[in-house]
């Protein structure tokens, strides 16, 4: 035994057996073997790789449901004459600037048109005027029929005029949409919320079991807020589209390499379709446009069914798995605390390295 003790302690003495066990066992016997250290009960077991998805899937809450169309708003009506009804401001205003203006003032010019060219070949024909006029002008007139259009323009231009620079000054927008065009689909994509999407028709077997219109009900509607500004920036990938709702009174190209611009506020929850107005190859008639228009509480759902986030509202931070609280200085069986550590705020020592020598 004597022999086997001064073995280990030279072992020891080289780092091949724990020298505190030798110090502490007393003499004659041999060291017992280190007691493996116990393992730390704060750390957190690691979730496993196929968990994580499952849990932010049950994290996900369901989308609201689906609004159904309302007959007669925001689609074509057959026997229907005359634009849709307008629910946008600047659709309003075109509304009227068409219904108010335009069509009362084609409609008299035509008429005065039309009586002029009937009492023309009435009063003037042949049989009535055997030898005709040597008239060749006559100041009045020419002056009149001057005028009279020019006049006929101002009346048009005012309201125009005012029309497109609302329709080209828009206000502070609340919500931006980028509609991309693809042959023969969309995409629209929420920046300021994380959320993309790709819309494409329904198929005509699948469509009469939504109750929407035919060729125009799509599987993924772009989904807005109501009475919210709604910047649309539209591009293409490929070739030249057309993004529109006539509910809106908005149309505009989709270029490919350049991002066009436009906006409109709908101010009544419905659905609202369109199609695209550029022919774009063999499928055109086959990407048509549904825009979803929510209350507010609708829209934020519908973010947070895509794992989207509202603009302004941090996620909540994910808290720290509860430990035990360690003070400065001490450690816990797996961390044993580090013995030449010191203090922060304790003074160093002071010492005479920089003071001269005599």
């Amino acid at each position: 035994m004597k022999t086997l003790s001064q073995l280990l302690a030279i072992a020891a003495a080289f780092g091949l057996a724990p020298a505190v066990a030798l110090a502490q066992a007393p003499a004659g016997t041999a060291p017992a073997a280190a007691a493996p250290a116990p393992a730390a009960t704060s750390a957190p077991a690691a979730a496993s790789p196929e968990a994580a998805p499952a849990a932010a899937t049950a994290a996900t809450p369901p989308a609201p449901p689906r609004t159904a169309p309302t007959a007669g708003m925001g689609q074509p009506v057959d026997g229907h004459m005359g634009l849709q009804e307008q629910v946008s401001p600047i659709g309003q205003e075109a509304s009227w600037f068409h219904d108010v203006v335009l069509m009362p003032l084609i409609t008299v010019i035509s008429i005065f048109v039309l009586v002029l060219l009937a009492w023309v070949m009435f009063r003037y024909r042949k049989s009535a005027n055997p030898t005709p006029s040597r008239n060749t002008h006559n100041t009045t007139l020419e002056i009149v029929w001057t005028l009279v259009p020019v006049l006929i323009l101002v009346v048009i231009a005012v309201p125009s005029i005012r029309l497109l620079a609302h329709q080209y000054d828009p206000p502070q927008a609340d919500l931006t949409v980028k509609v991309i065009g693809n042959q023969w689909y969309w995409e629209y994509e929420y920046p300021d919320h994380g959320v993309s999407l790709v819309s494409r028709m329904i198929p005509d077997d699948q469509v009469a079991a939504t109750g929407e219109p035919r060729q125009l009900a799509v599987d993924e509607r772009m989904v807005v807020p109501v009475g919210a500004v709604v910047k649309v920036i539209v591009t293409s990938n490929d070739v030249i589209h057309a993004w529109g709702v006539p509910a809106f009174w908005t149309k505009i190209d989709a270029v490919p390499g350049r991002l066009n611009e436009t906006w409109f506020r709908a101010d009544r929850p419905g659905v609202y379709y369109g199609v695209c107005y550029e022919l774009c190859g063999a499928q055109h008639g086959y990407m048509p446009i549904a825009v979803e228009v929510v209350t507010q509480a609708q829209f934020e759902a519908w973010i947070a069914s895509r794992n989207g986030n509202m603009p302004g509202r941090a996620a909540a931070p994910a808290s720290a798995p509860a430990g035990p609280t360690v003070a400065a200085g001490e450690g816990t069986a797996a961390t044993p605390a580090p013995s030449n550590t010191v203090a922060a705020i304790a003074a160093p020592a002071t010492t005479n390295q920089s003071a001269p020598t005599n």
